[in-house]
């Protein structure tokens, strides 16, 4: 079974290989993908379901870039990721368009 890490890598490597852990780039479009926390099911103090939270950022210089639907259709496709689109954003000083998912997997 795949660790937790796998799975956001392995979404994020079926759009592209420009993607880091946590630090930027040098390029007019990257992923950058930092785990965050837990959010895990317990019961009978217990952790019976563990779960890793986290966000990627996507920052791009292309108007409608392909990466944001590509990103989040292999989000769905994987039972393991819940995930939703926290923000988007234009940075006038860099001239990326931010986009920024929340995640959490089982």
């Amino acid at each position: 079974m795949k660790s937790w890490a796998e799975h956001i890598i392995a979404a994020h490597l079926a759009v592209t290989d420009t993607v880091r852990h946590g630090e930027m780039m040098q390029s007019d479009r990257y992923f950058v993908w930092q785990e965050d926390g837990r959010n895990d099911l317990e019961a009978d103090d217990r952790h019976v379901e563990k779960v890793v939270t986290g966000t990627t950022d996507l920052f791009t210089k292309r108007e409608f870039d392909p990466w944001k639907e590509e990103f989040e259709e292999t989000m769905d496709a994987s039972p393991y990721i819940a995930w939703r689109l926290n923000s988007v954003q234009f940075e006038p000083d860099t001239g990326f368009t931010h986009y920024e998912w929340r995640w959490e997997v089982v």
